[in-house]
């Protein structure tokens, strides 16, 4: 069977493998936001809490568009499982700076993918990779100017958390 699948495609094993192992890791992603998400509700930030479910929509979105290409290339899509995620934080800094952490990993593997790709002489895959690599610089930059606010504006005072909560809410609607 599965030679058959090989035969039906020009996607290699290697790159489905390489897409698969990145629905996985958007899937992650959207459950660790979606974790944030709940901590920050839990603890008053109603605006930013908000905008972290929109960031694991997002996510979801992201490994579905991954896995829907796998399969209208002639690949096999494969339902990732999940594991456990991080459900508790020290503060709302914490929460950004494993945001901006986790950015940083999906840009990295993002990147070995288009690499793969070129290696392969995949351009189809690499050409569909591209909408990733221009999306994981904006998750960085709206990741790194939320951090950029706890710098600017005081979180230790009650007012500063309720800034806070609505300038990074704020974060990306701009654009």
């Amino acid at each position: 069977m599965k030679d058959l699948v090989r035969m039906r495609t020009s996607l290699k094993e290697e790159i489905e493998i390489a897409l698969n192992a990145q629905v996985k890791m958007e899937s992650e992603a959207s459950q660790k936001y979606l974790a944030m998400a709940s901590w920050l509700d839990q603890n008053g930030f109603e605006h930013t809490a908000a905008y972290m479910y929109k960031q694991s929509d997002e996510e979801r979105e992201h490994g579905l568009k991954i896995f829907k290409y796998i399969n209208e290339v002639g690949g096999a899509a494969i339902t990732p499982t999940v594991g456990e995620v991080q459900q508790e934080f020290g503060s709302m800094r914490e929460v950004f700076e494993a945001a901006l952490q986790s950015e940083i990993a999906v840009t990295n593997a993002i990147n070995k993918i288009v690499t793969k790709c070129r290696q392969a002489e995949d351009y189809a895959t690499e050409d569909f990779m591209m909408w990733y690599v221009t999306e994981q610089r904006e998750e960085e930059k709206n990741a790194r100017r939320a951090l950029e606010l706890f710098d600017l504006i005081d979180a230790n005072s009650p007012t500063g958390k309720f800034e806070l909560d609505k300038q990074i809410a704020k974060i990306g609607s701009a654009e």
